[in-house]
């Protein structure tokens, strides 16, 4: 038997970002994962993570929405602190989210439901962060930062920042059910 921590925030958002922090450099240190992927929206989340790890070995990849996600043409993500998180000797990478991509065009168009949708909302009975975290993993295996079949420290939150950190057997999106998560570290709790 193997017994070991998970933390519950009361309330989910931007305001458990630095426990997050806290509870993953513990992570690094006790277990000795190399390699974080953490989503970053607007890139403050990416630049903060990148700081703390800079200079340790780790490999630490910032997954950022992708160009068009909120609005044609643009991106969400700040040139300074995507600069910043590069300079920290991170990774930014910017793609097409596995669970938000040509579906999402036909269910609004047609009203219909497509797989990875389901997976979406499956993923999210633990939490919008644990949806997100599961698929930043992919993304970055599949960008090939992250090498497949590796315990992966994923850091994505609700809304802006982090609340929720899990431990992830990488996987490819093309072999989504290799994907294991291996621990929850931190989420929130819901209907409290």
């Amino acid at each position: 038997m193997i017994e070991k921590k998970t933390y519950y925030f009361e309330k989910p958002g931007k305001a458990n970002t630095s426990d997050c922090l806290s509870i993953v450099a513990a992570a690094v240190v006790g277990f000795g994962y190399k390699h974080i992927v953490v989503a970053t929206t607007g890139g403050e989340t990416g630049a903060l993570f990148s700081e703390a790890f800079k200079d340790t070995g780790v490999k630490l990849v910032a997954v950022s929405h992708s160009y068009g996600f909120k609005e044609p043409n643009t991106i969400e993500l700040d040139p300074d602190l995507a600069s910043e998180i590069r300079a920290n000797g991170a990774v930014l990478y910017t793609g097409t989210m596995v669970t938000h991509s040509l579906e999402s065009a036909f269910a609004k168009q047609f009203n219909g439901l497509y797989p990875t949708l389901i997976v979406a909302q499956s993923l999210r009975r633990f939490g919008e962060g644990a949806k997100v975290c599961c698929e930043i993993a992919m993304m970055a295996v599949d960008a090939g930062l992250v090498p497949e079949g590796v315990d992966v420290i994923a850091v994505a939150g609700t809304g802006r920042g982090a609340d929720t950190v899990m431990v992830i057997r990488s996987a490819a999106s093309k072999r989504f059910f290799d994907l294991k998560v291996q621990e929850i570290l931190a989420k929130p709790l819901f209907g409290i």
